[in-house]
């Protein structure tokens, strides 16, 4: 069923739960600071909008859903995440084929727009247009003639709009069906021409990473050693591979992990049956005072602050005029 929702954000796991079905796998605030993002969504019956502002650094881990295309850009004059590795400039665009695995890192304040179609819609609508076959790669960013991207976003930014400013503007399933028609012609366009598909070498750099992202997931305080063993990797390939895609290197990204999950343990603790102590312990931190020092240069308050305040919802739905703006 079409829907639309406007939300803002005050925790980066609230943010990244919201765009899970979108594929974002994780999400990881790289400094200090509070987190602040804004996210409009639209449903229609196979496709999925999105505009996006964030505040902060972060590295997110995307896994795109197995029978759908990823493509984003930027929007509004803002810088957009890095993707893989490749920057995208205003007037550029990227795609991401079904089931690739990849990190967007951002810098700063970004404002980027997202759409994901069916797979083999576009590969069906394209070969009709075309009249040959229709692929599109992995990971590939587009320079598209500029009359097309243009058509392309100034439809995602009507839609984007229309949902902000009237709440039941796209559930009508005729006019959901007709936007998506209007989206499908224009995103062919643009992937007519001025593709740029990522490299043998970088494809490997992002599996690398892919596996990486597993590793620690399986056994967060395995040495780097045995990571880069289990990877089939060198120490420097690692390193070279991190910068690159990450933004930081291996041990840097590690610790930024352990030290999100132990904040968002200590979140949602109870302070009478949770200790900080204990909790650090979990992943791998011993030296409380350390610790706690260390904590508090990331967070801006004690880790034992984080655990006596009571658990706050992250998410306020956003309210347009005097209509709240939620999914229908």
């Amino acid at each position: 069923m079409p829907g639309s929702r406007a939300s803002v954000f005050g925790e980066a796991e609230d943010f990244q739960a919201a765009l899970s079905a979108d594929g974002v796998a994780g999400l990881l605030v790289t400094s200090r600071g509070q987190f602040r993002a804004r996210l409009t969504q639209i449903r229609l019956d196979g496709w999925r909008l999105a505009a996006i502002e964030e505040e902060q650094p972060r590295i997110a881990f995307v896994a795109v859903p197995a029978d759908m295309v990823l493509v984003s850009f930027p929007i509004g004059g803002g810088p957009s995440p890095v993707w893989a590795g490749m920057e995208i400039r205003n007037g550029e665009m990227i795609t991401l084929g079904p089931g690739q695995r990849l990190h967007a890192s951002t810098l700063g304040s970004s404002r980027w727009g997202a759409l994901q179609a069916p797979d083999q819609q576009l590969i069906d609508y394209g070969r009709v247009l075309s009249g040959v076959g229709f692929v599109v790669p992995p990971v590939a960013r587009w320079r598209p003639p500029r009359a097309a991207v243009r058509q392309l976003r100034d439809l995602h930014r009507a839609a984007i709009r229309m949902a902000e400013a009237r709440v039941g503007a796209l559930t009508d399933l005729q006019a959901a069906h007709g936007l998506e028609q209007q989206l499908l012609g224009a995103l062919i366009e643009c992937l007519s021409e001025g593709a740029e598909a990522e490299t043998a070498t970088d494809r490997r750099h992002r599996d690398i990473l892919a596996r990486f992202e597993d590793l620690l997931v399986a056994e967060p305080s395995l040495p780097l050693v045995n990571i880069c063993a289990g990877l089939g990797v060198s120490d420097r390939s690692l390193r070279e591979c991190c910068k690159k895609h990450l933004g930081a290197g291996p041990g840097r990204y590690r610790y930024l992990r352990a030290m999100q999950h132990v904040h968002r343990a200590l979140r949602t603790g109870n302070s009478g049956t949770a200790s900080v102590s204990g909790v650090a312990a979990q992943y791998g931190f011993r030296g409380p005072g350390r610790f706690a020092t260390r904590y508090r240069a990331l967070y801006g308050e004690l880790p034992s602050a984080t655990l006596r305040r009571a658990s706050r919802p992250g998410v306020a739905e956003l309210t347009l005029g005097r209509r709240r703006v939620k999914f229908l």
